[in-house]
């Protein structure tokens, strides 16, 4: 690995991710910026921050993955992010918590499954559209720049029979966006800033019904 590029990593030391998986994470993202020029996986202009703004970013969420999860879905990955990152992570620790990639686009679907075979994860890639999917069950569901919240909510309240946590990724209006669901809707979650953007925020959510 680059030297310059193993010191943008040792932000994720704070997470206690160790050294020995900064390789594995670079790797992974540098395959995905070469798929990147073929299909649309990020956005162009991200790629010279990619470490920053898609691996670290979809790191931080490990401390609010509860350590007895056994099951995890990742609704839209797209280009595995943050599924693909935590199943490295959790990979690394010795893990056995099986992630599960849910992505409607074939080419994308195709990418992770590409991804999921070359670092041996413990991940399986679901080619369907969750929306269309019932009695869901998970232990920690995740969703990064997939739909709005409101949206995801009510994908939890009519697809999902269980789930334990719901862990999301809010830009700024955050604190706007969660009051504003709290009008028809009840829930406890707590709160993390971002690391990668002083004005995001990741919200973690469980007890989620409708008012």
């Amino acid at each position: 690995m680059i030297e310059s590029n193993f010191k943008k990593y040792s932000q994720l030391e704070t997470l206690k991710v160790s050294r020995e998986t900064f390789p594995a994470l670079e790797e992974f993202r540098t395959l995905l910026i070469r798929e990147n020029r073929k299909i649309n996986l990020i956005g162009k202009s991200t790629e010279k921050d990619s470490i920053k703004r898609h691996i670290i970013d979809s790191a931080q969420i490990i401390d609010f993955i509860d350590k007895n999860t056994d099951k995890f879905i990742d609704l839209g990955s797209g280009a595995g992010l943050p599924g693909v990152v935590l199943a490295i992570i959790f990979k690394k620790k010795g893990s056995k918590m099986k992630f599960y990639l849910y992505e409607k686009s074939l080419k994308k679907s195709n990418f992770l499954k590409k991804i999921v075979k070359h670092f041996e994860l413990n991940a399986e890639v679901k080619h369907k559209n969750i929306f269309e999917e019932k009695d869901l069950e998970a232990d920690t569901v995740v969703a990064r720049a997939f739909k709005p919240l409101q949206i995801i909510f009510e994908l939890i309240d009519k697809n999902f029979i269980h789930f334990n946590n719901l862990i999301l990724f809010l830009g700024k209006s955050g604190d706007e966006i969660i009051k504003e669901c709290q009008k028809s809707w009840k829930f406890d979650h707590e709160v993390l800033k971002s690391l990668t953007d002083e004005n995001s925020i990741i919200i973690k959510i469980n007890n989620l019904k409708k008012k």
